[in-house]
């Protein structure tokens, strides 16, 4: 199976109008902005201290909690993004953190699972939205304490076996990783075992 890492759920070529931050009041000194072409594309640009405003995705982890051939997908609440729809355990680094822990955080608060981290298996961009695109890290991991119960932005968790066909699925990356990772034995690159649960 080909690999692939970028995954686009709308038309970029109509979403390029939105490229420009709209960013109002300077994050450094609150001066006021405005839009300039710099650099190949539209950027706020603080009229008093000169600071450019750039927009950069959002760095991510999704993780593939792996046993006996099953993994494990959480339903999506209605107030999250592909609310009512599948995906495996994710969300966003925060600052205070490596993306290990992250991952290791968010398993926790999706699923109630303790995992230990495995391997990293992919790094994908998504453009999700116009003003959504991601970097994700997607890592596999293994259960090591707790029991499965929908926590944080997930209304339903659950195991399933691999059989190639999914439920209806929040991003389509995950879908494509699952499927890579069970059709042709995918390993990964080994992570720091220091961080790793």
């Amino acid at each position: 199976m080909k690999p692939q890492q970028v995954f686009t759920a709308y038309d970029r070529d109509v979403g390029r109008a939105n490229d420009a931050i709209e960013t109002r009041y300077c994050a450094r000194c609150g001066k006021h902005c405005q839009t300039e072409a710099i650099e190949g594309g539209l950027r706020s640009v603080c009229r008093s201290c000169s600071h450019v405003h750039y927009k950069n995705p959002q760095p991510a982890i999704a993780v593939l909690i792996e046993h006996a051939g099953q993994f494990v997908l959480g339903k999506r609440v209605s107030s999250s993004l592909g609310h009512g729809k599948w995906c495996m355990p994710c969300g966003y680094v925060e600052y205070h953190e490596n993306y290990l822990s992250a991952a290791v955080r968010e398993v926790k608060e999706e699923t109630a699972l303790d995992v230990r981290i495995k391997s990293i298996i992919s790094v994908v961009t998504n453009y999700l939205k116009p003003n959504i695109h991601s970097l994700v890290t997607v890592l596999s991991a293994e259960p090591i304490a707790g029991a499965i119960e929908a926590g944080d932005g997930m209304e339903e968790v659950r195991w399933f076996p691999y059989t190639g066909v999914f439920p209806d699925m929040a991003f389509e990356a995950d879908t494509h990783i699952i499927s890579r990772y069970f059709e042709t034995d995918l390993i990964g690159a080994p992570v720091d075992t220091d961080f790793s649960q």
